[in-house]
Parts: C-alpha cells; structure tokens; sequence
C-alpha cells in the first residue's frame, strides 16, 4: 500500500518509482541523480519547514526534457516539482510525496530580443542579473528586482515582485506569454508578443503564481524596459515608523513616480549598519529611487523632500553616483544576512504580508507592539509603496518555548494584515507554509474553484502536490 503524506498526497508504490527511476536513468543517464546530498539541496528551505527531498533529480536542458520526465512519471503517478534557483521562502520547492525534481538551471538561454519591442523570449533557468547583463548593451533591462538571484521560470512561478514593483509591478504585469508542459507532455501556449489581447481566457495568468501546481513554464515572452537616463537614490530618517508610512501614501496619492521606496524599521538600520558598515541614522529609514531624466529626477526628489519633512523626516541625501547607490541598495539585498548576524546560531525566518496602503502605518506599528509583548527579535523592511513588509525573525530553532512564541507571532500577523483588508502573502507565496490561512482569505467557495481548476489540469496530482491548495 502507498503511504499517505496529508490528504490525498500518497507517495508512490515502490515498483512505481522504480520504474520510474530505470526510464529516466534509460534517458537521461548521467543527468539523473539520486545522491542523498543533492536530493536535499533540492528541497532546501529558509523558512523552519522541516526538508522534504525528491526520490530524483533530472538536469533539464531543453523543453523537451521536461516533456519526457513529465510523461514517464505520469505513466507511473509519480510527482514531479520544478526547482530553480531554490530561492523560495514558503517550502515550494519540498517534496512531501517524494517524486523527481526537474532542475532547470541548464535551461538558461536567452532566445530573441526584440528591442524595438521592449519584450524578449527566454528559457526559465535564466536569472534576472544574468537577463540583465546581457540587455546592458541594449539600453535595455528587466525590473523586477525581488533581492535574490532568482529564475525568471521561480520567479513567474511564484508571482515574485521585489522593490522595483510600486513602479513596475509584479511578474503578473511582466509576462507577456507562457509555454507549459501540461501533464500529458505536450505544450499548451498561452499568449503571444502582442502588449494586449482579448482572446480567450487568461490563461498566461493562471501559471503565473501557480507555483508548479498545474504545470511546468518551459519557456517565457517577458516586457523590458528602457534604462532611464537619470537613476537617483536617496535616504530619509524619520522619528518614527507612522511618520515614515505616512510620507509614503502622500507621496503615492499624489502622484510622485517613485521608482522604489523600502521602509527598514530602526532595528533593521542598526543590523545593516553593523553587516554593511554603514553610518546611517539609527531611526526608522526610507530608502528611494528615482527614475527618469535629469530634470525629472531633480524635481521628484525636491517633491518627495517637502513630504518627509511634513511627516517628521530628518535630512533628506540623494546621489547619482552609481557607486554611491549600488552600496546603498546592496545593503538592503543583505538584509537577511545582516539580521542573520545580529544573532550567531540562531534561525532566521522571513515572513510577508500586505495591506492596502491607508492601513500600512497600523499593521506595521502594532506589529512592532507584538514584538515588544512576546519578547522576541524581528527587524522589519517593506516595499511600503506596494503595502508589503517583511518580518526577519530570529529565533533559536532547539528552543520550543521561543519557536512557539514565533509561531503565534507570524499567526497573529497573518490575522492582522487579513483583517485590515489585506492578505497573508505579497509575495513569498503560499507553498507550504501559509495553506492554512487561504480559506480564511478567499473563502472555501475560492478553494473549492482551485481545487477544481487543479483537477482539470492536472487530475493525477503529480504536479507539485501538498502546494497551495489545502488537503480535503
């Protein structure tokens, strides 16, 4: 008998996965791997969500590998869950049932170009800096920014967005179009090159954030964007977290086009002063950015200025110097790591949520009050334009009575943000972790169509199963 993992995840029957493993091996020879030390790497995870490894892992190198792991396993019923860089925060990348792995870090091609177009088609292992680069030349690049090298394929996948989205938006607003491998092998194409289009249903925006759950990107159509002529950084202290929020919903209301703006609240400032040897202000901070031309960037940045004075900011810095914003925006990419070494030894696990941006300064300072009453370590950054912030708490995994103060911390944070109209994720997904709160967010009417949904596209379960969707 196959043993059941939750609900109706069971794993595979042993001659099932046998079978399975002798025709990938048959296939691909030494691009499959069953040693238990990559097996783990690709179910690693930066959350506390214990590690699940696949049975397999096959290199991919074209689509039409994908094609063939995908028929053989469901020749067999066996699970298949797609890896990129293993970025994810939410357990996407576990395999509670078992399965293989489809690394697709070899399907890094960029395939056209289309300048006059601002739109390129690229396989799903390329990276966003790899994208980049390889668009400098072109006056061109990619937006968004979500700290992390991660693939374009994870990225759509989990409907990343970063601290480029309160210009640019998310990955939905950036992909144009989709090849997925369905789970018969063959290929479903879901759009093309044209900037709109009204025919048939959406399907492009079904997979983008499906999280490998109803079939695996093989190839993507993705904007780009012109580089601006003038890019500006700038950084505000402020007395306090409220005043910070508040500038950034005047400045949003009333039309000033920031690039981005990062809340670091003054625990977070005083981790990254300490990992990235700065000397910034030890207040509640907003970095910004600015794009646009030289007269533009000037007048936004005189704008802004006035608002955070307005709100209690202090003195207000920008630079142009690409020196001077590189170290600026790196500090805020390592912020992870800073808060990491605030504490040696001890687990940091980052949560999100998002809440329209009238409520911000609410969600964030009574989020600030919880830390206080549980006595627990947790600096807090946010793509504030947007509305979403991230908690970094750090906490001694061994110690249970910590880790169960942690787990009713990110629980009542959850709440908090859902009932000021807002949701349990902006950005890191569902995956694993967060299943438990999207009923309570959409209502079971919601689940019952994605269940539904995942049924009709995928109805033996093989796709990243125990994602996204609860368990009956």
């Amino acid at each position: 008998m196959a043993t059941t993992i939750s609900g109706s995840m069971k794993r595979p029957e042993p001659q099932a996965l046998a079978g399975t493993v002798e025709a990938l091996a048959a296939r691909f020879g030494n691009r499959l791997i069953t040693s238990q030390a990559v097996r783990e790497q690709h179910a690693h995870t930066t959350t506390w969500l214990p590690t699940q490894p696949p049975d397999a892992v096959v290199m991919a190198q074209e689509t039409a590998d994908i094609q063939d792991v995908v028929r053989i396993c469901a020749k067999h019923r066996v699970p298949v869950i797609a890896f990129g860089t293993g970025t994810s925060l939410e357990g996407q990348v576990n395999a509670p049932a078992g399965g293989v792995c489809i690394d697709l870090r070899d399907m890094n091609r960029i395939l056209e170009v289309h300048a006059e177009d601002l739109d390129c088609v690229i396989q799903p292992g390329v990276t966003r800096k790899a994208l980049n680069e390889h668009l400098r030349d072109q006056g061109l690049f990619f937006p968004i920014d979500p700290g992390a090298d991660a693939s374009l394929g994870g990225m759509a996948s989990t409907r990343a967005s970063g601290t480029n989205a309160v210009r640019y938006g998310t990955m939905r607003d950036n992909v144009l179009a989709l090849k997925v491998v369905r789970g018969d092998g063959e290929i479903i194409t879901t759009g093309t090159r044209a900037k709109k289009s009204s025919a048939g249903y959406d399907l492009t925006h079904l997979f983008v954030g499906a999280e490998g759950t109803l079939g695996i990107i093989s190839e993507l159509t993705m904007k780009l964007r012109g580089i601006p002529e003038t890019i500006a950084a700038a950084a505000c202290s402020f007395e306090t977290v409220r005043g910070a929020c508040q500038a950034t919903i005047l400045a949003i209301q009333i039309g000033i086009p920031l690039a981005r703006i990062e809340l670091l609240n003054a625990e977070q400032v005083r981790a990254c002063n300490a990992y990235s040897k700065l000397t910034l202000p030890e207040t509640p901070l907003l970095l910004l950015e600015f794009h646009g031309s030289e007269v533009e960037v000037a007048e936004q940045s005189r704008n802004f200025s006035e608002i955070a004075k307005e709100c209690g900011g202090g003195d207000f810095t920008w630079t142009t110097k690409p020196e001077d914003r590189t170290k600026l925006w790196q500090a805020r990419h390592d912020a992870y790591w800073s808060v990491k070494a605030l504490r040696p030894g001890a687990g940091v696990v980052a949560t999100d949520v998002c809440v329209p941006i009238s409520r911000l300064a609410d969600c964030v300072t009574e989020t600030e009050d919880d830390l206080k009453r549980l006595n627990l370590l947790s600096p807090i950054v946010g793509h504030v334009g947007d509305g979403n912030f991230h908690c970094s708490l750090v906490c001694d995994v061994d110690n249970k009575e910590e880790m169960a103060r942690g787990e009713d911390f990110m629980h009542r944070l959850v709440e908090r943000a859902q009932s000021m109209g807002g949701t349990c994720t902006g950005e890191h997904g569902i995956g694993q972790g967060k299943q438990k709160y999207l009923e309570a967010e959409l209502g079971p009417e919601a689940i019952d169509a994605m269940r539904a949904l995942k049924q009709a596209l995928d109805p033996q379960n093989i796709f990243n199963p125990g994602k996204i969707v609860p368990a009956n």
